[in-house]
């Protein structure tokens, strides 16, 4: 069985960060593992508290996963500090680390912003030049290219910044007032488009982290990149279409809409 690591914060919800990738690792069949850079106290209405764990500690996580059952893939999601993303980036490096899917996440579904000003600027230039495909949603790939988007046609220039400044691909994320499930990857190929069908749901809680995950998930097993986002997408809509309904807010998607229960 191929393997994926997932380095990202705790949702005591489930239904985003280390929970939601390791449930979506499982779907897409692979073997699923964790490096958990924060605790969150968490629901679907919102983020009330954030407990860092210490550079050390993660350090000590990702080198036991690597020593003993090293990935295939891995998915590196919330990470709140910039010494955390230090640490981060230089165990990837140490190890070699290859087929890494970087979910820059910058602000929840919710609002609350997960991540450190300064870490922003470290994210940048210690851990995007190490990915192999970076996920930001239209907010996040305004941050990363400095420039606002409010068209299709400013998406394809945004991406095309970001992957001129960093050197991996890009796939910038529909749907942010675009209001859209058409998501546009851009690598050494230029701009390629996937379209999808919008979903009438708004328990949209997890969905960044699910997508990074999937297509983690699809490297490890051997794909490429296209196909890998391809079958992303398609296993994201069926999560949406299964319409859970859990909570007060946002609330999660069903990871595990492929099982039939008896």
């Amino acid at each position: 069985m191929k393997t994926a690591l997932s380095i990202a914060g705790s949702d005591s919800s489930g239904g985003a960060g280390i929970q939601a990738d390791l449930k979506t690792m499982t779907m897409n069949g692979v073997y699923g593992m964790c490096a958990i850079t924060a605790l969150t106290a968490q629901n679907t209405t919102g983020v009330t508290a954030i407990e860092k764990v210490t550079s050390e500690f993660l350090a000590q996580q990702i080198q036991a996963v690597f020593d003993d059952i090293p990935p295939d893939a891995v998915k590196v999601g919330m990470i709140p500090s910039a010494r955390l993303i230090e640490t981060a980036a230089d165990q990837l490096a140490a190890y070699h680390a290859s087929n890494i899917v970087v979910d820059p996440v910058m602000v929840a579904t919710s609002g609350a912003r997960l991540i450190d000003e300064d870490a922003v600027k470290t994210l940048t230039e210690r851990l995007l030049p190490l990915a192999t495909v970076i996920t930001p949603n239209i907010p996040e790939a305004e941050t990363l290219s400095g420039m606002v988007i409010h068209t299709k046609e400013d998406m394809v220039r945004a991406a095309e910044k970001i992957y001129g400044a960093y050197r991996c691909a890009v796939l910038c994320k529909g749907g942010h007032r675009l209001n859209d499930a058409n998501d546009l990857l851009y690598d050494s190929e230029g701009p390629t488009w996937f379209f999808g069908t919008r979903i009438d749901n708004l328990n949209t809680h997890g969905t960044g982290c699910t997508l990074s995950s999937a297509i983690a998930s699809n490297l490890a097993k051997g794909c490429d990149l296209k196909t890998s986002v391809q079958r992303a997408k398609e296993y994201l809509s069926g999560a949406l279409a299964a319409m859970l309904d859990l909570g007060h807010g946002s609330g999660p998607m069903n990871h595990a809409y492929r099982i039939i229960a008896e």
